[in-house]
């Protein structure tokens, strides 16, 4: 069975060396005064042998929400054709204006920081081990997954259909809660205008991933300052499951998008929300539209801390196709049918390695 799930697998040839029991790199670091990198956190690949590109004339798409929502017949469509060319040719872009407020935001991003500043104890209460589990926090290491221990912490909770959150610190169920609904308002407003730049009907996406008891994930990855940055690694290359992803961040720079073939530093400037397309956005286009490969890289300079809202159908829903965008002939169908559940769950055993289309050798796997 594939996937779009994808590590890339080339970077990772070295045999697993497999670490001691770590409950967090945070405490890694602060329990330890070393100038080079443990031997278990190594990762072969060298990043800076590959092409990185900051070509100004070669920009990540910039998106208006607002003229979705309150422009002109002839605003919003122009719009909705940007997002065509966005999602074609980068599988992702900036949002503007879009009315998630830099304040709350920034307390999101406090209150993160809060919950990684507790005690290791106390943030031993809500680890967890299986995907569907509704909060889990932990450390970068999978070893089904995993070649090198990854330089990372993580908390990750499951926002809707049902909120769940951390009880601890202090108000960030409350910061979570309204954060994740409005990050939500907008994923809504841009899935119907995607829709629309498919040439499909307005609320097509919205009932074919049965959005409305869709799954959100709230999730925050804290990169330590590391002492050799160039051998560890924050993420692999993957790609995103779901339809579309959210991200923001501390100011501090480490996220690389894959496009033509060149890694591109990203930038998120205060008050903008850079999106993702996402596995199941690009079945449902069968392909039209691709989610991107993207990374994160460390430094030894300061901390980084990520968010990232991962929208997805519900768990129930079998992603396929859009007919319209699916001709037996020319376009046939390309892509395993899987349950939105199946394929997380697959995903946490390391079995999606590849592309989520249907070849030969794939379709005898499934």
């Amino acid at each position: 069975m594939a996937s779009a799930i994808s590590l890339d697998t080339k970077s990772l040839k070295a045999s697993p060396v497999y670490p001691p029991k770590i409950t967090s790199v945070k405490a890694l670091v602060e329990s330890t005064d070393f100038s080079s990198l443990p031997s278990f956190y190594t990762f072969t690949h060298n990043l800076h042998d590959e092409l990185i590109s900051d070509d100004p004339e070669d920009s990540i798409p910039i998106i208006d929400i607002s003229l979705l929502v309150s422009g002109t017949p002839e605003e919003q469509s122009q719009v909705i054709h940007q997002l065509n060319k966005a999602c074609s040719d980068w599988g992702c872009f900036m949002v503007i204006n879009h009315g998630v407020s830099e304040s709350l935001t920034k307390a999101m991003i406090a209150s993160f920081q809060e919950f990684f500043d507790l005690p290791e104890e106390e943030k031993e209460e809500f680890q967890g081990s299986h995907v569907m589990d509704p909060i889990r926090c932990g450390t970068g290491f999978n070893p089904s997954i995993n070649k090198a221990n990854l330089w990372r912490d993580f908390l990750k909770c499951v926002a809707h259909p049902e909120f769940h959150s951390p009880n601890k610190p202090a108000g960030f169920s409350e910061i979570a809660l309204e954060f994740s609904k409005r990050n939500r308002e907008v994923v809504t407003v841009l899935l119907k205008a995607i829709s629309k730049s498919l040439g499909l009907e307005e609320s097509y996406i919205n009932k074919a991933a049965n959005f409305e008891l869709g799954l959100q994930l709230l999730a925050a990855n804290y990169y330590p300052a590391c002492p050799e940055p160039e051998k560890a690694i924050g993420i692999p290359s993957h790609y995103d499951h779901g339809l579309l992803t959210i991200l923001v961040n501390n100011g501090v720079s480490g996220l690389q998008v894959k496009h033509k073939e060149k890694w591109f530093n990203v930038s998120i400037h205060p008050n903008t929300l850079f999106v993702q397309v996402a596995d199941h956005l690009e079945i449902l286009s069968n392909g039209k539209y691709k989610s991107i490969a993207h990374r994160a890289l460390v430094n030894n300079r300061a901390t980084r801390m990520s968010i990232a809202l991962a929208h997805g159908p519900s768990l129930d829903t079998v992603i396929r196709p859009a007919p319209e965008l699916a001709d037996n002939e020319s376009h046939p169908p390309a892509y395993v049918e899987l349950t939105y559940r199946e394929f997380l769950e697959l995903q946490q055993t390391g079995k999606l390695r590849s592309k989520f289309r249907l070849n030969s050798e794939q379709s005898k796997a499934s």
